[in-house]
């Protein structure tokens, strides 16, 4: 007879009453997600017409405001309701600079989800700091009674970097009360959930800032890319 694995903290745990699924992300035209989703013709144009015109820095155009990387950072901001954007290499390094950006110093611990993509992980230690995991639950999002249980025994962890895996969201009003009283800085990663509201906003408004990905099986495809959004001017 085959046995079923039970994480302890879900032994340990009062069951959870149901609530609403989070919101579906918009069809992607494809059937396969192994299989990035193709650039429109559109984006190929201007793609072989900046080649053709050589202006594919940002500072080739006088005060920079009017160069393709500014238009698709406000774009971008425009659609996610941020006030501040920048584009960035990858999602990974938007996770990086968010955790150097919210000032969380090297040696610090950082909580992550247990079920999350190895990018995320990476930025943290990239940043110098020690990954702490917590708990996710069947619907891909985090235990909140983990958290709050992992934050009880390592009360230094200064940072939650918080992964909306497959476009998921967890509890974010409970989260962000947890971050809340215990100091703790809370920062998202919405590559698996643009284009994603929680009650009505979209994701990434919970923290001090989200990292976003570009990169070819995300919502966006640039091949690799990614941006970096917040509220917080400083």
């Amino acid at each position: 007879k085959a046995t079923t694995y039970v994480s302890p903290s879900v032994a340990r745990s009062a069951v959870a009453p149901p609530r609403p699924a989070a919101p579906v992300p918009p069809q992607m035209s494809r059937t396969d997600e192994r299989i990035a989703c193709p650039v429109p013709e559109e984006g190929i144009a201007h793609a072989v017409e900046l080649m053709r015109e050589g202006a594919m820095f940002r500072y080739t155009f006088p005060d920079g405001g009017e160069s393709p990387v500014t238009t698709a950072e406000r774009a971008l901001a425009d659609y996610t309701g941020h006030k501040y954007c920048v584009a960035l290499n990858s999602g990974a390094t938007a996770l990086y600079l968010s955790i150097r950006a919210a000032g969380v110093e090297p040696g610090s611990k950082v909580l992550c989800n247990a079920f999350t993509f190895g990018a995320v992980p990476s930025a943290i230690v990239h940043a110098g700091c020690e990954v702490v995991y917590v708990e996710s639950k069947e619907d891909y999002t985090i235990d909140v009674d983990d958290l709050k249980a992992v934050i009880k025994e390592q009360p230094d962890c200064k940072a939650l970097m918080l992964s909306h895996m497959r476009g998921r969201v967890g509890e974010m009003d409970a989260i962000a009360e947890i971050c809340k009283e215990a100091g703790v800085v809370l920062l998202e990663d919405c590559a698996h959930s643009l284009g994603v509201l929680y009650n009505g906003k979209h994701t990434g408004h919970h923290g001090v800032a989200c990292g976003v990905s570009a990169q070819s099986f995300k919502m966006l495809n640039s091949g690799e890319g990614g941006f970096l959004l917040t509220d917080d001017p400083e």
